[in-house]
């Protein structure tokens, strides 16, 4: 993936990449607006008082929301009628979420406002803009959204604070939104016709934990290749099922590319075998690797494709077309692309975590590995590695539990108006827990792997050197039992921390 490299960056609502999301969420980057996203937005608000003066009848402007549609509220209401709005969707529950969700959300929030079809003030965005950068954040909830109408009651909560009401953190601690902003030299806003209704109304939550999601998916893809590729050489593995002519017939580009990377890891590598020297074919998980791993990688490729895409959408009600003059009431707002790129992720994230808890079995088991039962010279007396495979075999099942996908989901809402929802958000913050529980079983497969290696002897690969040291850097060889949590932990931040060979 390109890297976010500057410090600072300019939102314009149509180059947005996953990188730049991602920095500003993690890394604290600042966001600028582009001088040309100012004027459409200066455009777009002109059409909204042009609609108020003249008394136009426009969906969520001049008429209520949702089943109220159809009711027509005064001119003189209308700025109350987008306080109403957020704070009645404010509702929330469960557990906030952490800061670098919250920072993507309106990191992307921003970006979508920034094309100019929304009809917002200015000041108002210029607003959530500052709030961003000088580390105001939101407290949202993580439970509440269906995924379409967007993602209401989470950016609801995100709104909350730009009115002086609702909790933000700031600096670490927690408190009201009216105090964060002023601690942060801010000051709430009223918001006017079209507003509230413009910020609420998108996909940012869900799209924020794709966006995050997508950015580690990637360097798991990654550290799944170089782990396996150390499982093969503990295991005397056979590189020749990597081939490159046998990958040209099946021309799967994420299968030809995990083929490349393993053959690259194994490079020089004296603890591999040729075909016939010990077995004439490994098992599958061993075999099969650029199949199975491969097919991640072309399902990650397609939802980072979809997500970016979304990261430069407009995906509010109705839409303001400044060069037309048309305001359109549509269905921008929701989720099932993103519904659809969350469930099929973590399917295929789950398979990196499936594949690699048999690799781990085949390290343990003594019948299967002609090594130490359990990669312990004192079987008995130590347990070694025994529970780590019950533990990865947990995490798998309940990574397959986590897979059902929501987005075949549907429940009406709004007196019925709202007839299909996406449930994205829901499938999005799954697949967020899988990735999480992904990386826990290669981070096991990864100790068991450096432990197989040290009972043999040969020089590792170009890839699987470099990883066996990084993880010896901080882990010791296990020559007696103790508490393993300690390195199974130890492992998790390693793979958790990027990309084990860069």
């Amino acid at each position: 993936m390109k890297k976010c490299t500057s410090s600072m960056v300019q939102l314009d609502g149509y180059h947005l990449t996953i990188d730049e999301v991602a920095a500003i969420a993690r890394e604290f980057h600042q966001i600028e607006l582009a001088p040309e996203a100012i004027q459409k937005v200066r455009q777009s608000r002109a059409m909204v008082e042009d609609m108020v003066t003249n008394q136009q009848v426009v969906y969520g402007i001049t008429t209520g929301f949702g089943k109220f549609s159809d009711v027509v509220i005064p001119r003189e209401d209308v700025s109350q009628l987008q306080e109403n709005l957020i704070i009645s969707h404010a509702c929330g529950m469960g557990e906030p979420y952490p800061t670098e969700v919250v920072r993507a959300m309106m990191a992307l929030r921003i970006n979508a406002l920034a094309k100019g079809f929304s009809g917002i003030r200015e000041e108002t965005l210029l607003l959530l803009k500052e709030m961003c950068n000088r580390g105001v954040h939101p407290i949202i909830p993580q439970q509440g959204s269906l995924g379409a109408s967007g993602d209401l009651a989470p950016l609801a909560h995100m709104v909350l604070v730009m009115l002086g009401r609702g909790e933000a953190e700031w600096k670490g601690t927690r408190m009201s939104g009216k105090e964060a902003l002023q601690a942060a030299g801010l000051a709430p806003i009223r918001l006017e016709a079209k507003e509230g209704l413009a910020l609420i109304n998108g996909t940012q939550a869900m799209t924020a934990l794709l966006c995050l999601a997508v950015a580690d998916g990637h360097a798991l893809i990654e550290n799944a290749d170089v782990i396996a590729s150390m499982t093969i050489e503990a295991l005397h593995g056979i590189p020749k099922a990597f081939d490159p002519q046998l990958h040209v017939v099946r021309p799967h580009p994420g299968q030809q590319e995990s083929a490349r990377k393993l053959l690259a890891h194994l490079q020089g590598s004296e603890r591999t075998t040729a075909q016939g020297e010990i077995r004439v074919q490994d098992a599958y998980s061993l075999r099969c690797i650029p199949q199975v791993h491969g097919a991640t990688r072309d399902t990650w490729a397609y939802v980072h494709a979809a997500v970016t895409r979304e990261c430069n959408s407009v995906t509010d009600n109705p839409i303001l077309f400044s060069e037309t003059g048309d305001v359109i009431s549509g269905g921008n707002f929701h989720g099932q692309p993103m519904a659809l790129a969350a469930d099929f992720l973590a399917i295929a994230i789950a398979e990196l975590a499936n594949i690699s808890e048999r690799r781990i079995e085949r390290l343990v088991n003594p019948q299967l590995s002609g090594l130490p039962g359990f990669l312990t010279e004192k079987g008995g007396l130590h347990s070694g590695f025994m529970i780590t495979q019950y533990v990865a075999a947990s995490i798998v099942s309940e990574n397959k539990v986590l897979c059902h996908p929501a987005s075949v989901d549907s429940i009406p809402s709004s007196a019925n108006q709202e007839d299909h929802v996406s449930m994205g958000t829901t499938a999005a913050r799954k697949l967020r827990t899988v990735i999480s529980n992904a990386v826990k079983v290669l981070a096991i497969e990864y100790l068991a792997a450096a432990q197989a290696i040290d009972f043999g002897k040969g020089k590792l690969g170009a890839g699987t050197q470099k990883a066996y040291a990084t993880i010896r850097q901080v882990i010791p060889p296990l020559t007696e039992d103790r508490e393993m949590h300690l390195d199974m932990h130890q492992a998790e931040k390693l793979l958790a921390s990027g990309n084990l060979v860069p």
